[in-house]
Formats: C-alpha cells, sequence, structure tokens
C-alpha cells in the first residue's frame, strides 16, 4: 500500500524548507502568498501556514512557483 505522508505524519516534504528560505529573506507569510500571487499562482497566507505546517499537500506546479519566487530550486525545496 501506498503512503502519501513523511514518517512524522506531514503531507509534504517542503514545508519546513520553505518556512526556512522564507524567514531567511524576512518575509511574512502574506507576503510570500503575494509575490506568488504576482508570478500566477493563487494562493493565500492561510495555504502558505498550512504548507508550512505539514497539513496541506504541494503540487508540482505550486514547487515551481515557490522555488521560483524563493530563489531556490526545487531539490533545495525537497531537501534533496
Amino acid at each position: 500500500m501506498f503512503i502519501n505522508k513523511t514518517n512524522d505524519g506531514r503531507n509534504n516534504i517542503c514545508g519546513q524548507q520553505i518556512s526556512k528560505y522564507r524567514t531567511q529573506l524576512n518575509i511574512s507569510q502574506r507576503e510570500l502568498a503575494d509575490r506568488l500571487q504576482i508570478n500566477g499562482l493563487d494562493i493565500d497566507k492561510n495555504a502558505i501556514q498550512r504548507i508550512e505546517a505539514g497539513k496541506r499537500f504541494v503540487t508540482d506546479i505550486e514547487l515551481i512557483v515557490i522555488a521560483k519566487v524563493l530563489n531556490k530550486s526545487f531539490e533545495e525545496l525537497l531537501d534533496i
């Protein structure tokens, strides 16, 4: 059976990295959501909060835009 959660129950493996890189840029979750919206990704502050907490899945399309806005590679967000 396929398991789509991490060992600690999170729904994504990138949320912690997104939080780390957002904090390094010294921007709020709302500011990150605003920047993502400018880049065509319809996402709000609550979605960012849920992603960072590991409560929301992240699509590959979202991951690419988030990486672009944070000026990171998607591999860095996935901690590969």
